[in-house]
């Protein structure tokens, strides 16, 4: 495993039908979405998941915490951090949660200002809001504000 600071980072937004992934550089503190992840009620094909931990060879993974807007948890909540507890069961790579709030909205946003009309599911959407979940991580890391 890699020190901190040299760490290979694969990030999810979860969801119940796609699972947004991007994976990230935490030296250079860059990001980049790949393709989602179908999911059935949450649950990845977990041989397409293991291709890519192959692939990647993360030395941790970062999982969105959809929190509500005063911070409470929700039912959501409870899966994402389901989620992350199976990817650490299957791969033994650490997985931290990290608050995502506002993270879909702004991905939309982006989409939107990049031109894209309507139809997130096709254009990135799950990757975009993934992006954004580890550039807040980063952000935490390094104590800045997220963005």
């Amino acid at each position: 495993m890699a020190e901190a600071g040299q760490r290979l980072i694969l990030a999810f937004d979860f969801g119940t039908r796609r699972i947004g992934v991007a994976v990230g550089n935490e030296m250079i503190r860059s990001a980049r979405p790949l393709d989602p992840l179908p999911a059935r009620d949450g649950i990845p094909d977990w041989a397409v998941v293991a291709r890519l931990v192959e692939a990647w060879r993360p030395d941790l993974f970062v999982v969105g915490l959809p929190l509500e807007v005063d911070g409470s948890e929700a039912e959501m909540c409870a899966r994402a951090r389901k989620f992350g507890k199976r990817l650490f069961g299957r791969y033994g790579i650490p997985c931290e949660m990290v608050d995502e709030r506002g993270s879909t909205r702004e991905a939309k946003a982006i989409a939107r200002e990049a031109g894209h009309r309507g139809n997130y599911r096709d254009e990135g959407v799950d990757g975009i809001s993934a992006v954004l979940i580890l550039e807040s991580w980063f952000a935490r890391r390094e104590g800045l504000p997220p963005g």
